[in-house]
């Protein structure tokens, strides 16, 4: 597989992944393929507005990588969000109200596709700024090391954020104070449109923690063992008071940078030779399969229910009511703090 002359690393020691875990995984993957498809229908239909940007094709690095959390972990996003915040445990139907600006939302209708944030399941965002999420991934870490309430924060971005000042000094304070921290960069290849070729020298963006003397590796994220048993490793690392660790994993999205791209920049081979070899959904079913002996038909029931949650995600967000201008506001400034 051609990683853009990147290397892969050696792999982490295993951990254990049951039939019932991998059955899992599969299921909140499936989920997220098909309420990104449904959302991709939605925005066809100007039932959403704005930026949206689809995660299919990197399902397996959100829920691999959140299966390796604990609940109250924190996790922040950039705005590729929408499969990380479920992948966390968000209601389908809240996410798709979010995405359709209604006031039944993650966040009320406020936010949008790029904002999405959950309070109950430790999510906080969905920033549109890119690599800006990075610095308040370090300041969550910071907050778990001051609490010493031992929570780790896991801080999602792409290698285009990679390129960023921003990034670099909060890695830097976070190797500095010893935060526990895990920086996990999903490379998809393009930074809106531009290759990794054409955007860095050196293509292993795990690197960029080399001169900081951070721990650091890269992997390929197509399996969703693969990838939960990488961030495990690193989670571990950063928990343990071990320091941050940053993390790249090399993975690929099937549809444009947003739904207003047209993805001229890459062949429709190149994308048709992702889906046949490195489809996450197709990984998983191949080790239930080999592993389990868990064949088509037993998955079968998982894959019409995810379509039945995605189809009523979208119902529910439709028939949602819109928000109350009145509270356009309503949220500028936090209230009641003693």
């Amino acid at each position: 597989m051609d990683l853009h002359g990147a290397r892969v690393n050696d792999p982490v020691p295993d951990a254990p992944v049951s039939k019932a875990m991998l059955l899992e995984l599969y299921r909140q993957m499936l989920l997220i393929r098909r309420v990104e498809e449904q959302a991709a229908k939605a925005y066809t239909m100007k039932k959403i507005k704005g930026f949206c940007h689809l995660y299919i094709g990197q399902e397996a690095v959100a829920v691999g990588a959140c299966a390796a959390l604990e609940a109250d972990d924190y996790v922040v996003a950039a705005y590729r969000d929408h499969g990380q915040i479920m992948a966390r445990g968000a209601d389908p139907k809240a996410v798709m109200a979010e995405l359709f600006g209604k006031a039944s939302g993650t966040t009320r209708g406020i936010g949008g596709s790029m904002h999405l944030v959950s309070r109950e399941h430790n999510f906080w965002g969905g920033y549109g700024i890119v690599g800006g999420q990075v610095p308040l991934g370090a300041g969550a870490a910071f907050a778990a090391r001051y609490l010493a309430n031992g929570r780790v924060s896991l801080t999602f971005f792409g290698e285009g954020a990679a390129q960023q000042g921003a990034f670099y000094e909060a890695l830097e304070l976070s190797q500095l104070w010893s935060l526990p921290a895990v920086f996990l960069c999903e490379n998809n290849y393009y930074a809106m449109g531009t290759s990794l070729d054409r955007q860095s020298y050196e293509k292993d963006m795990s690197r960029r923690g080399e001169g900081l003397g951070m721990k650091h590796w890269q992997f390929e994220a197509f399996d969703v063992v693969d990838v939960y048993r990488n961030v495990k490793a690193a989670v571990d690392h950063a928990r343990a008071g071990n320091g941050p660790v940053l993390l790249e994993a090399i993975t690929y999205r099937y549809q444009g940078h947003s739904m207003s791209d047209p993805a001229k920049y890459r062949s429709k081979d190149e994308v048709d030779e992702h889906r046949k070899t490195t489809d996450g959904l197709k990984l998983v079913e191949q080790r239930l399969a080999s592993e389990h002996g868990v064949d088509d038909d037993a998955l079968q029931p998982l894959q019409e229910e995810a379509k039945a949650i995605a189809k009523e995600a979208y119902a529910f967000a439709e028939a949602a009511p819109d928000p109350d201008p009145a509270d356009l506001y309503a949220y500028t400034y936090a209230t009641g703090a003693k």
